[in-house]
């Protein structure tokens, strides 16, 4: 079965002002239910959460490879969707493509949608 890496921004990292009715405690609830239904369904999945910063970030995606070797990587909509992330995102894809070639992307629009992302690469 493929490795399947996920990255999204840590719950820690979000700007909750924007998002009325949602909180710390319920994003993390509702990303450790995504997980667990991947294992559920027979994923072999590594969660890599990050935080803003495009250095830090980076750096964590590097040291996560190295439990690969991953052949999906999914991307929350968290890093995608949001304009203040746009760096964020293009230093995620060059890090990816440059260290992993034939990495397959895919992308959910909230922890609930990841099991169907992944199901379209997988």
């Amino acid at each position: 079965m493929a490795m399947i890496l996920t990255i999204g921004l840590h719950p820690a990292a979000i700007d909750y002002t924007k998002h009325p009715g949602l909180d710390e405690a319920t994003l993390t609830a509702r990303i450790e239910q995504g997980h667990a239904a991947l294992r559920a369904a027979g994923f072999d999945a590594v969660s890599c959460l990050i935080g803003s910063d495009p250095d830090a970030a980076e750096k964590t995606i590097r040291e996560r490879l190295s439990e690969g070797p991953f052949s999906v990587v999914m991307i929350g909509g968290g890093v995608r969707m949001a304009p203040e992330h746009t760096l964020l995102f293009e230093r995620l894809i060059n890090v990816l493509v440059a260290t992993t070639p034939g990495i397959r992307f895919c992308f959910n629009t909230s922890p609930e949608t990841t099991i169907d992302a992944i199901r379209r690469w997988v």
